[in-house]
């Protein structure tokens, strides 16, 4: 078996496809293939594309309901059903509070009380009313959906899919770190994910194996800001509309990358506690958090390596 791979960068993401194949063509077939599926979703869901289904909705928030295809009403579905298991923590209207920092920016202010207390009326997965006709409608003037905590996910979730379905039996995609894995490495060995020391990128903590699963990381890295003296991240809280400041890192294993993908942001928002209780319930996933103090945190029964 013979590797082949395809590097671009997407959904404002670098991703990597990775096949092993004894056919070029066919693996070269299948890298097409995995590619246009991505841009085909990004031109779907994108927030930042006048065209896209996202946009229409966003448009015409507060004004009337948008019919949409199944599969985005199925997705919005699953982000409300997302919303309901975190209590909240998940939210994909959150983008009116975004535009209220500048995480590119290391040393910025706060908003003020009252442009928190204006834009977290339009906040709340609750506001989303889907209707009969796979309709989707924003009841309020000023909201917006985004799907930049599970887009990324969904899209390998279905690069996956159709490589299944095409008789792939070995392969990857990696989406900036966030790895999605078709069975295992040619040589039966599991797939391993690094997960990076939040305070020096170049080294690894440990490496967690993962089989035909998924493993999605959600730290702040390269997006944060100090507000006198305390360092926040870029995931913001959908209740208070606050960054976060006591998690440096989450990384979420799983069955599917868009529940990974979505779980690590929430359990970033829910916090140590909360969010450990929350994953020891869940069949099939596990957590790692690696809090402000450098300190990891398990889930149970998860399994990983440490770096030698």
């Amino acid at each position: 078996m013979n590797e082949f791979r395809v590097q671009q960068k997407l959904m404002g993401s670098a991703f990597e496809l990775v096949v092993y194949s004894e056919d070029e063509t066919v693996a070269n077939r299948h890298l097409e293939n995995g590619i246009n599926e991505i841009k085909r979703i990004e031109k779907l869901l994108s927030e930042f594309d006048p065209g896209s289904v996202t946009s229409l909705i966003n448009r015409n928030a507060g004004i009337k309901g948008v019919q949409v295809t199944p599969e985005v009403f199925d997705l919005i579905g699953r982000c409300l059903k997302i919303s309901q298991l975190t209590q909240g923590a998940f939210d994909i209207t959150t983008g009116p509070l975004k535009k209220l920092y500048d995480f590119k920016r290391k040393e910025i202010g706060f908003p003020s009380q009252q442009m928190l207390d204006e834009t977290l009326e339009k906040i709340g997965s609750n506001l989303i009313h889907i209707g009969k006709g796979q309709t989707v409608y924003l009841t309020r003037q000023g909201m917006a959906i985004s799907f930049a905590s599970i887009g990324k996910g969904y899209a390998a979730d279905r690069v996956k899919y159709l490589w299944k379905s095409a008789g792939v039996r070995s392969g990857l995609i990696n989406a900036s770190g966030d790895l999605c894995a078709i069975g295992s490495k040619p040589d039966r060995q599991p797939w391993k994910v690094g997960i990076p020391d939040p305070e020096n990128q170049d080294r690894i903590l440990l490496s967690i194996p993962v089989i035909d699963g998924a493993v999605a990381t959600s730290g702040d890295y390269e997006q944060y800001f100090h507000h006198e003296g305390k360092r926040y991240g870029h995931t913001l809280n959908p209740a208070t509309g606050l960054p976060v400041s006591w998690i440096k890192s989450v990384s979420i294993k799983g069955n599917s990358a868009e529940l990974c993908d979505a779980l690590a942001t929430s359990v970033t928002v829910m916090g140590i506690e909360a969010g450990l209780h929350l994953l020891n319930q869940l069949p099939d996933t596990h957590g790692l958090i690696i809090d402000k103090y450098n300190k990891l945190h398990f889930s149970k029964n998860i399994t990983f390596e440490k770096t030698k």
